[in-house]
Formats: structure tokens, C-alpha cells, sequence
């Protein structure tokens, strides 16, 4: 079972099929993708704005995109 690390950060590149590349508080990069309701609500994310994201704690690289600040 994956402990999920909550972290904020920055929306640095959109990428294809609703992913980002985004850079969170500590300074790393992860690739991130939206969460269902976000996708299902049409809710929009650009380059520039601060997101909420969940990151396995084993697995830095890639992560989900909870909330839009």
C-alpha cells in the first residue's frame, strides 16, 4: 500500500492527456495528472497556477493533481 505525501506546487508545463509537469515547494519536478472529479467538472489548469498534489511516497515521479488553488 502507497502512503500518499500531500504537497502544493507550481503548474510549470502542460502536457498531453491532462497532465502537467509541475514543481512542488521542495523544488522537485514531478509529472502529475488530473483527478476524475477535476476532469469531470471541466475544471481548467494552466501554466502559473498553484495546485494541491498527492504523491506516492515510494515513488516521487509521478503524482495527482487534488485541488487548484
Amino acid at each position: 500500500m502507497n502512503n500518499l505525501v500531500k504537497k502544493s506546487g507550481i503548474i510549470l508545463e502542460a502536457l498531453p492527456n491532462y497532465q502537467f509537469k509541475v514543481q512542488t515547494d521542495d523544488g522537485k519536478e514531478s509529472r502529475c495528472y488530473m483527478c476524475g472529479k477535476m476532469r469531470m467538472n471541466k475544471i481548467s489548469v494552466l501554466p502559473g497556477d498553484k495546485v494541491d498534489v498527492e504523491i506516492p511516497s515510494n515513488f516521487e515521479k509521478i503524482g495527482r493533481i487534488m485541488y487548484r488553488k
